[in-house]
This record gives C-alpha cells, structure tokens and sequence, in this order.
C-alpha cells in the first residue's frame, strides 16, 4: 500500500494512542500539534507541503488556506460529516481541485442514547432534579416524538421503546424498518402537539423549530436536542425556556445555542455541557474510522 509523504495533524485530533501508533504505517514523515492555530497564515505553516491533514471540528480549513497548499492531496475529518455546506473544510473548492475530504458519522451514537435515558429517568422520577409531574412517572406509555430519525435517533428511539415509550418520529421519507416496529411517521407539527417529550436529532446547522412550532409544542413538555448544534430558533427557544412548566435537556453549551449563559442556571434547563457521545468507546470507533479512510484513500 501507498504511503503519504508527510500527515500533518493541523491541531487536536482526538485520536487514541493505538492509532497514532498506527499512522507511522501510512505517512513516511508525520508531524502532530497539540493547540490550535491562531489564524489561517499558521495554519498554511503548519501544512506547509504536506500532502496529507489530519483536521477536527477546528480549525476551520477554507478555500484561502486550501488554495495555498499546493501539494495537499488529502484531508481527513476526524469528526462527522453530515453535509459540505455544514463542514468546516470547504469540501467544493477541495473537489474541483483534486483534493480528497473523507469524514466519519455514527461513532458517538450510544453515548447520546445512554444520556437521553439518564436525563429522561432523573426528570420524570425527579432524582436530584425538579419532577415533571406531582408524581414519579415511568417511560412506559410516554408519547416521544423525534424530529429527525437517522442512526443516532433510531437507536435511542429503538431504547426507549423496549422500555415502554410510544415512539412517533418526523424526518424526510417514512422509514419502512421503523414502521414496521410500530414507530410512525408523524408530520413535524401534528407531533409536536402530540408529544409529551420532544427530541431532536438533526444534522449540524439545520434549524426546523421556529416561534410556530413552539406554540404548537406548548406548556408542560420535555424537550431533548440531541443534534451538533441547535435546533431552534434562539429567540422562540427562549421564550419556550420562560415558561417553568416546561423542560429543555441538552448534553453541551453548544447544543443550547447562543442563549446557553442567560439560561444555564434555571431549574427548568439541563445542561451538563459535556459532550455525550464522546465516550472512550467512541473514541476507538472514530479512531478505526479515520483510519479506514486512510486505507481506503492510500489503496484508490
């Protein structure tokens, strides 16, 4: 198998140590920085003629870096990648100009299904936590809704079924597999007003919950974000927050969004702002994952 001539680590990738071991087998020179750049002039230094970077979700890798490298040849995201326009590499200019971008997905998947639980349990029972309601409550024959039902939504839908939950889910076609486990395609705001528990699970940067669908989600629910970043609009989550008869649960700041300072010490907000996917397991799936791409990139 082929060999890159020098991998570049342009800032903390995450990577286990078996890994890194591991690279030595794909790159005849590596050179690895621990901190992140300051701007994009040290980020070009650091790639400098390197033909292969090994990059996480920073720093951000644009066409004005891109197009200075010359012999870069590849670049390997050691994070998701759910869209080019949601990447932090410019994935358009990197095509047209024969550079290769593999990412990975799926790799912190149960990590984020074992918190929803955890979270669902500690407010529904009221463990060291407000009670949803005057008296501890179960999963069992708790209406939960998912707005957005890839991989990492069909697991943790799958979970709470077997405990008990009735599961709906709005996402863009009908996923047969799932019907047929009696978990139903519901329009986005037929289940909002339907759930007790909301949870969402959409790609990074895709906001679908605006003022109207929070007023149609209403007073005394749970909601669940899941997903990268955000999911709603900032301003009508806000107001949606106000209301203390409701719940909004997320695993990171970043979740929350932008109004994460203004709403982090209210009872009605759980946040422990940090990352539940990324668990030592995850951390060996992401790890075989980033190194598959290499595989697969050095045998074309």
């Amino acid at each position: 198998m082929r060999k890159f001539r020098k991998l570049v680590e342009v800032g903390p990738v995450g990577l286990q140590d078996w890994a890194e071991e591991k690279l030595s087998c794909h790159a005849s020179q590596i050179i690895r920085y621990d901190s992140l750049p300051e701007d994009e002039d040290e980020l070009v230094r650091r790639i400098g003629d390197a033909d292969a970077i090994l990059v996480r979700t920073q720093p951000a890798v644009p066409a004005s870096v891109l197009s200075r490298c010359p012999e870069l040849r590849y670049v390997g995201m050691c994070c998701s990648l759910y869209s080019k326009e949601s990447a932090n590499v410019d994935i358009g200019y990197a095509e047209k100009h024969g550079i290769t971008v593999y990412g990975i997905r799926d790799y912190g998947d149960r990590g984020v299904t074992e918190f929803v639980i955890y979270a669902l349990v500690r407010v529904l029972h009221g463990y060291d936590w407000p009670m949803w309601h005057s008296r501890p409550k179960e999963l069992t024959g708790l209406r939960i809704g998912f707005v957005g039902f890839g991989t990492s939504g069909q697991m943790t839908a799958r979970a709470l079924k077997s405990l008990g939950a009735r599961i709906s889910y709005y996402a863009r076609s009908v996923k047969p597999e799932c019907e047929a486990e009696d978990m139903h395609f519901c329009p986005l705001h037929e289940l909002l007003a339907s759930s007790e528990v909301v949870i969402t699970c959409l790609n990074k940067g895709v906001i679908l919950l605006h003022e109207e669908e929070f007023r149609l989600l209403g007073s005394g629910k749970i909601m669940i974000n899941t997903s990268i970043g955000p999911a709603s609009d900032m301003d009508a989550l806000g107001r949606w927050i106000s209301d203390d008869s409701n719940t909004f649960i997320a695993d990171t700041a970043g979740a929350v969004g932008d109004i994460y300072p203004d709403v982090r010490n209210r009872k009605n907000v759980l946040c422990p702002d940090a990352s539940a996917g990324m668990t030592e397991e995850a951390y060996d799936l992401m790890s075989r994952k980033v190194l598959d791409n290499i595989e697969k990139m050095l045998s074309e």
